[in-house]
């Protein structure tokens, strides 16, 4: 590895090098994790052995480089524009919030044409606007991150922004979905279980598939921050909008009598607080409606 040239210049290998001596020496890290594409990992390896051999880099300091496969065109080729160029990010991001906020105007143009008999659904601008902004932003980055990323994917807005399937939609709407129980119901999720005696009845086995599901995420959280892997964590997201669908599809929330009524209840927020840390942990905001 060549750290400086003969003519005196530097290179990525030396600012990577001072990089590392600064991080340790300075920041006192005992974690350095290096996040690129897969075609740098022979570059880092050598990195790593030569800030071994100067002495900067000692066993209590973990580093690690975390490669990341190419994203391709639904071609199979690395995603570029019909030019050949590369897409530019604003440009790719800028495409998805248009489409979500298409795919959100047809969706309220079926609303009112199946519900002109009642109360017609009307939204503003500014709400249309943020929705597609979140659900556009959101698609993009849950494509990403719920793929293993060590492996190449191809890039397909129509199944990002899809409703169905493992995408960032799909879990927006279940977290929208409780949302609209608390609405419907007027009730305040945060003054649920105030009484310490309040119980989780686990009745119907919807109901503890899904309590055991919620369990699970502490799990979860130490796997994704020791192999460095975030499908992990949507999977689990995943699941986790598909187990509360099918309780909610089964079991009946504001029409169930006391005391399951609020014990279903607390279930369903602990879903919806559940399904807000985990898109959080991985940059995505939720939505009250969509």
């Amino acid at each position: 590895m060549i750290v400086q040239k003969s003519d005196g210049g530097y290179n990525y290998a030396t600012t990577d090098l001072a990089a590392l001596r600064y991080r340790i020496g300075e920041d006192g890290a005992d974690r350095i994790i290096y996040v690129t594409d897969a075609g740098q990992a022979a570059h880092f390896a050598q990195v790593f052995q030569v800030a071994r051999r100067a002495g900067w880099l000692t066993e209590q300091v973990d580093v690690v480089h975390v490669p990341f496969g190419l994203v391709q065109g639904e071609d199979g080729k690395k995603l570029k524009t019909r030019s050949g160029e590369t897409v530019r990010l604003r440009d790719l991001l800028d495409e998805a919030i248009s489409r979500a906020g298409a795919d959100l105007e047809s969706r309220l143009a079926a609303e009112d044409c199946a519900a002109r008999t009642l109360r017609e659904r009307t939204e503003t601008e500014d709400f249309k606007a943020q929705v597609a902004k979140v659900v556009g932003l959101s698609a993009v980055k849950y494509a990403d991150l719920s793929q293993n990323r060590t492996s190449n994917y191809i890039f397909s807005y129509d199944k990002m922004l899809s409703l169905q399937g493992n995408t960032a939609p799909y879990l927006l709407y279940a977290y929208v979905r409780i949302q609209g129980i608390s609405r419907k119901g007027e009730i305040d999720f945060s003054q649920l279980g105030e009484d310490r005696k309040t119980k989780v009845l686990l009745s119907e086995p919807t109901e503890l598939v899904l309590a055991k599901h919620l369990l699970q995420l502490s799990e979860v959280i130490l796997a994704v921050e020791a192999d460095l892997m975030p499908n992990r964590l949507c999977q689990y997201l995943f699941a986790l909008s598909q187990k509360f669908n099918q309780f909610y599809d089964r079991c009946p929330v504001l029409k169930a009598v006391e005391p399951q009524g609020t014990s279903r209840l607390l279930l369903c927020d602990l879903t919806a607080r559940t399904l807000k840390l985990g898109l959080s942990l991985l940059g995505i905001s939720v939505l009250e409606r969509m």
